[in-house]
């Protein structure tokens, strides 16, 4: 299922980032299809629209994520305290690490698997571990809460990222999961792509 998954993860990359093959190309697809298509390629444009190239992706430090099983049991236990859907919580965390995968801290020191600034882990994370994932899911489920969810998850999005594409594309990720609870499968085996100035490079997976 990693190979697979790697395939059409390439594939939805490569249209997000050429908008006219796209356009030629999803509408050929067999109608369920189609749709998953369109929502996985418009979200992959939407963050592409966010990110800059870089030259160096060695900095990146990358480890195995926790079982998919297990990361949904959080996501759901979540659920259960906070009323957040466990999907959105899995966009989250498949946007802003690939599940964990990605243990850099970003340029602007956020930090753990859902990438949280020292402030707002401390008014946030309910005194666990910023780098342990139960503990980041919990505290990201805290945090969308306060900050709207489940009643309004476009507003708590953007109070945990200040970019609409950000949220449109994480909404895209939700609604796929909502749609198709197997698609979460999907996105878990999805591997760490880095932009850089010579084009995609894939740092995690299969063959590296």
């Amino acid at each position: 299922m990693i190979l697979q998954s790697l395939y059409e993860q390439r594939i939805y990359r490569l249209l997000a980032r050429h908008r006219r093959l796209a356009e030629r190309t999803i509408p050929l697809l067999p109608s369920p299809l189609r749709r998953e298509a369109l929502t996985n390629t418009t979200a992959a444009s939407e963050l592409f629209s966010i990110v800059r190239p870089i030259s160096h992706p060695s900095r990146f430090r990358t480890g195995a994520p926790r079982p998919a099983g297990v990361l949904l049991a959080w996501f759901k236990k979540a659920q259960r305290r906070f009323g957040v859907d466990w999907q959105l919580l899995a966009a989250v965390m498949y946007v802003e690490s690939k599940f964990g995968r990605v243990r850099s801290n970003s340029s602007a020191g956020a930090q753990g698997p859902m990438q949280f600034i020292p402030s707002t882990w401390s008014a946030y994370g309910l005194g666990g571990d910023v780098h342990d994932p139960h503990d980041a899911i919990m505290g990201a489920a805290n945090y969308l809460h306060r900050s709207g969810s489940p009643g309004n998850d476009r507003r708590a999005l953007y109070a945990y990222n200040h970019s609409w594409p950000y949220v449109n594309a994480v909404l895209r990720y939700t609604d796929q999961m909502r749609r198709e609870p197997r698609t979460y499968f999907a996105y878990y085996s999805w591997q760490v792509f880095v932009l850089t100035t010579s084009g995609d490079r894939r740092i995690t997976g299969p063959g590296l």
